[in-house]
């Protein structure tokens, strides 16, 4: 009797959750944000094992940059890439993306194949986010200590020297904070430091703002997003004096493609959908 009773306490939560899910956003938002949380952790983590053969490679991270697909697919999130001719292959940049949710994690999975030799710069309280800070550590994450200032600047003039020695890819998102709106926050300088430091381009990134997804609203549906790599914007030359002009430029440059791409692929939903 208490099994049955369990089978039918378990088929009323279900028929319940399915009921929610066809008529609540609420629900469809927290269950997809929940199921996103614990593929990344279990897609960024499973492979560790195989991690340690090669610790501190990019190429550990194509693994869970392959899992990251998956979940995309698995929320209905669909991204077109385009650009790919314009991306640097002759030496290290700095690649600056628009930020606008926890899901650009997903937006990194589609680049990392592409730009190839990429890292990321984070703070040092994700290390111990284990299994996942180790697994990070093992793709090559730089983390630095924020509260520290002296330390994090030499881990910056460290990251500098890495980019143009090594040839690799410093992802980074300028302004620092998500931002799903129609234009971009104010860039922050740090990225652009790293860029004159090091004297190799900034590679714009310019991904399309989420429609689907309305966090006030609680709304999480599926949707597309298109995500545009522009022609690389030379450093050679400059100095700090000249960080500035050079954020300006980027974010002019980087606005422009955001409104145009956006309002192109909105219209064209709209004449699918008509």
């Amino acid at each position: 009797m208490m099994l049955a009773g369990d089978v039918a306490l378990a088929a009323a939560a279900v028929l319940i959750l399915l009921l929610l899910w066809h008529v609540s956003n609420s629900c469809r938002y927290y269950v997809k944000f929940t199921v996103f949380l614990l593929l990344s952790l279990f897609f960024g983590s499973v492979f560790i094992p195989l991690m340690l053969f090669r610790p501190r490679d990019w190429r550990n991270a194509l693994l869970p940059a392959w899992g990251a697909r998956q979940i995309s697919k698995i929320l209905g999130i669909k991204f077109h890439l385009r650009g790919l001719d314009n991306v640097v292959t002759d030496s290290g940049c700095v690649v600056v993306i628009n930020h606008q949710s926890c899901l650009d994690l997903l937006v990194l999975a589609e680049l990392w194949p592409k730009l190839k030799r990429c890292t990321v710069i984070s703070k040092k309280e994700v290390f111990y986010l284990w299994p996942f800070g180790l697994a990070a550590w093992l793709w090559g994450t730089i983390y630095i200590n924020r509260l520290n200032v002296e330390q994090a600047q030499a881990a910056i003039n460290s990251t500098a020297d890495t980019i143009k020695n090594g040839k690799m890819k410093l992802c980074m998102f300028p302004e620092g904070t998500r931002n799903n709106g129609p234009t971009l926050l104010p860039f922050k300088k740090g990225a652009f430091h790293v860029a004159i430091a090091s004297q190799t381009p900034v590679q714009p990134v310019v991904v399309t703002r989420y429609y689907f997804l309305e966090s006030k609203e609680k709304i999480f549906n599926p949707g597309k997003a298109v995500i545009t790599i522009l022609p690389p914007i030379d450093t050679t030359g400059l100095n700090k004096e000249d960080v500035g002009s050079l954020v300006e430029r980027t974010r002019e440059l980087m606005l422009d493609v955001h409104t145009s791409s956006t309002e192109l692929l909105l219209q064209n939903i709209k004449n699918k959908d008509m």
